[in-house]
């Protein structure tokens, strides 16, 4: 039997950097062969290649300015500094900085073109938030901006509906003239320097993507329009990246639309490093990173699993349930879209009752999927000691507090998201925000927190803030008076059309769907302690 030698730490690390891939050379050799058009004619087969191996970040030089006729227009009078635009945006097409004022009049007076110059003065602000409130404190106040950058963005106006009431952006049609003023007030916003640490306020947790440690998704990546998982992705990695830095998170992912937008060859969006693991068995790969990890002294690095409702909830949840028992220190966020829509928008364990989709199509005797869905968060909150979180995108600070505690926790941590897929669930690119909140308004996706560390009862550990009416069966429109249950949410989405008659009668189907959505929010409350 051959000797086993241990190698020491250091030559190991030592062997790991020379295998590093020379940057530099990929973006020119690789990514600009890709851009030019050149790449499928002339570019040499090389070992990156062979190793599967693209660089960090490489998506920043993808150029998507030709996807759509519209472009988000800034209106810096109405802005109130909310930050909405830029933490939905699933591009990293819209960012906000600001800026000392002595500082910004330097840098624009060093504009030489006049015309420019008088645009650039008046794409920045002064705001309550951070200006006024702060002269008020006497620390300073500061002019904020927004700033949209052409090559990233796709058009699907999510940061138009997510300004809301604010007015503060607007869809404009492109030209030759409009896209050279983005590109140039892009790159002056890239010259400013970083927004100082005083206008970021921690307990304004939308404030971190002000914060260059949490820009850890550089956009460029393949998804499409609105993409809702990819607004989860910048979140999860914003709040992850603003307290631990991009040097201490890694990824492990299982196959599904994360994968392959994330790494449409040459380009990854990530500043971190990341995996891409099979389908059914990112648990299994992240148990053997973080025991790797953890013999090496890097106990304190953050490692999260990516998957979808497909690898968590259904081929791969054996996986994910011995993980969870064997109270690893690894973090997994469920990008949950109830649907595989990775392979054409097959059923999951996680669709609804009656969604129509392949595999479980509607039709005239079959009206669509026949079983309830499966409730991820529900059965992670009966296992040992384990962080479960349920949330959306559309509300950031309960989304945030969730990362950031499981981060903190000292074991493992789901957090299952309601992930918008506009082709598969029906709806408008502009649309993930909106449905999210709904999902959880209408009891159809509740959200809530399960933390083991808050008390030895159930109820102690289990937290509904967040959803509408906590008390109550329903939520009812304060204006309206509508109820809003699954039948109201299911009338939005495409995914449940065959289920209404001409007049818009639901389908008995629906009702069944309705009665099991609040049967699930019935078991949340007693668990919580409310009923």
């Amino acid at each position: 039997m051959p000797e086993i030698v241990e190698i020491p730490l250091e030559a190991r690390i030592e062997d790991m950097r020379a295998n590093v891939v020379d940057v530099a050379d990929f973006n020119e050799r690789v990514v600009g062969a890709y851009n030019n058009g050149t790449a499928e004619r002339g570019l040499e087969a090389d070992d990156q290649a062979a190793r599967s191996v693209v660089p960090a970040a490489t998506g920043a030089m993808r150029d998507f300015s030709y996807i759509a006729p519209d472009i988000p227009e800034f209106i810096a009078a109405n802005c109130v500094g909310c930050m909405e635009c830029v933490t939905q945006c699933p591009d990293t097409a819209i960012l906000g900085k600001v800026a000392e004022p002595g500082v910004l009049d330097e840098r624009v007076a060093q504009v030489g073109d006049e015309s420019l110059r008088e645009k650039l003065e008046v794409q920045w602000t002064l705001t309550n938030k951070y200006y006024h409130v702060l002269e008020k404190k006497g620390v300073g106040g500061g002019k904020f901006g927004i700033f949209i950058d052409p090559t990233k963005c796709k058009g699907c106006a999510e940061c138009v509906d997510a300004c809301g009431d604010h007015d503060a952006l607007r869809m404009v049609h492109k030209n030759s003239e409009k896209m050279q003023w983005y590109k140039q007030s892009f790159q002056f916003f890239r010259s400013m320097p970083e927004t100082p640490e005083k206008f970021i306020n921690e307990k304004a947790l939308s404030d971190m993507m002000l914060a260059e440690r949490s820009l850890l998704y550089v956009g460029g990546a393949g998804s499409c329009m609105g993409c809702g998982e990819a607004t989860a992705l910048r979140m999860m990695l914003a709040a992850t990246g603003f307290l631990y830095g991009p040097e201490n998170i890694g990824i492990v992912a299982a196959t599904g639309c994360n994968t392959v937008y994330t790494s449409t060859y040459p380009y990854n969006p990530y500043r971190v490093c990341w995996t891409n693991s099979l389908f059914e068995n990112a648990p299994a790969d992240a148990m053997g990173v973080r025991a790797r990890w953890d013999q090496m002294g890097w106990k304190s690095k953050r490692l999260w699993i990516v998957g979808g409702d497909g690898a968590m909830l259904d081929i791969g949840f054996q996986s994910l349930s011995r993980m969870l028992a064997a109270a690893a220190d690894i973090k997994v966020l469920v990008l949950d879209t109830q649907v595989y829509s990775n392979t054409g928008g097959q059923a999951s364990t996680s669709s609804f009752k009656g969604q129509d989709a392949k595999m479980s199509a509607h039709g005239s005797i079959v009206p669509g999927k026949k079983e309830n869905r499966k409730e991820l968060g529900n059965i992670c909150m009966m296992h040992k000691d384990v962080y479960v979180a349920q949330t959306t995108c559309a509300h950031p600070n309960h989304f945030y507090k969730a990362v950031m505690e499981a981060n903190q926790f000292p074991g493992p941590a789901i957090i299952n998201v309601f992930t918008t897929c506009q082709p598969e669930h029906g709806v408008a690119d502009n649309m993930a925000e909106h449905q999210a909140k709904l999902a959880a308004d209408s009891r159809s996706f509740p959200v809530f927190i399960y933390d083991p560390r808050k008390g030895p009862r159930f109820k102690d550990r289990l937290s509904l803030v967040g959803n509408p009416n906590v008390k109550d069966d329903w939520y009812i429109h304060p204006k309206t008076g509508e109820q809003i249950d699954f039948v109201y949410f299911a009338r939005t989405e495409g995914r449940f059309a065959k289920h209404f008659d001409k007049e818009g009668n639901p389908s008995p189907t629906l009702i069944a769907t309705r009665d099991e959505r609040l049967e699930n929010w019935h078991l949340l409350q007693e668990l919580a302690g409310i009923r």
